[in-house]
């Protein structure tokens, strides 16, 4: 999974320095200012190569482990300018921030000699962090977003990647991770939220999905947040897909920046961001609050 990741961070950054550096429309000196445009190519230059060094570490594990290295798939990126671009690179960073250390503690746990895989996990870490505010300064955010970072979970992550690979793409074929995929789920607006509580609209075409089932909100390292689904109903004329909405009840103390949200059959409680993924149907959806 984490390998994935690295190579799917390495092919997003490659990909931006190149609408930046052949002036694409969205992508030019306009719509970068006021920040310096040969600075920000710098950096970005500097993250995609560290990245590419991430996919390396990651495949000497691999290697260390007698397990055959990985290699890119093929990738689509939902941005259209550079304004959309960092917004989804500080997000998927978001998302990587929380997932590793889920990963080391599967290392800590497992009864192998991995002290160095740990560490090196944890090195990514840092340096994923430094990045993470290296794009929220660039928003005009504060470069931390909140004292903790959202906790993941390695099937979450694993579903959300994939919605970013072109079908069938990858020269090892991802049915080869043994993680489960959740249906799809799709918020309105998810840039949009502001810091207060208020009600949320979503969709999704997951077939498990209906009026007794719970969206459940992951921010920071609270405990998990579970509201009901509201307002059920199956869109006319478009088979399978369902519009609900539920309440984000953000001042019952949520933190600033990456919420998810996933859909769950159940009313909860539940006590841990594993205990949600056990019984997640959908998502995660990335909410991202400022």
């Amino acid at each position: 999974l984490l390998g994935n990741i690295e190579f799917f961070e390495v092919a997003f950054f490659s990909q931006l320095l190149t609408n930046i550096t052949n002036n694409l429309p969205g992508f030019c000196a306009p719509e970068i200012a006021p920040l310096n445009r040969d600075l920000v190519i710098k950096s970005l230059t500097a993250i995609q190569k560290q990245e590419e060094l991430h996919a390396i570490g990651v495949n000497a594990l691999l290697a260390n482990a007698k397990q055959p290295p990985l290699a890119p798939c093929k990738y689509t990126f939902p941005v259209h300018n550079f304004t959309e671009a960092i917004l989804f690179a500080q997000t998927i960073t978001d998302a990587v921030l929380g997932t590793i250390p889920e990963i080391q503690l599967q290392f800590a746990l497992d009864g192998g000699d991995e002290p160095q895989t740990i560490i090196l996990l944890g090195s990514i870490l840092a340096q994923e962090g430094q990045q993470d505010g290296f794009f929220r300064y660039i928003q005009s955010k504060t470069p931390s977003a909140a004292p903790f970072v959202t906790g993941g979970s390695v099937s979450l992550a694993f579903t959300a990647l994939q919605r970013f690979i072109v079908k069938d793409s990858c020269p090892q074929p991802l049915s080869t991770i043994n993680l489960p995929t959740f249906g799809p789920l799709t918020i309105e607006y998810p840039t949009k939220i502001e810091a207060r509580n208020q009600t949320l609209t979503f969709n999704s075409d997951d077939e498990h999905i209906s009026s007794a089932s719970s969206v459940v909100y992951l921010s920071g390292q609270n405990l998990p947040v579970t509201v009901p689904v509201l307002d059920y109903y199956q869109v006319s004329g478009a088979p399978g897909l369902g519009i609900f909405t539920a309440d984000f009840p953000f001042e019952a103390g949520f933190s600033n920046g990456l919420t998810i949200a996933v859909v769950v059959n159940g009313k909860g409680p539940f006590a841990s961001v594993d205990a949600v993924a056990n019984a997640t149907v959908a998502g995660p959806a990335f909410i991202q609050v400022n």
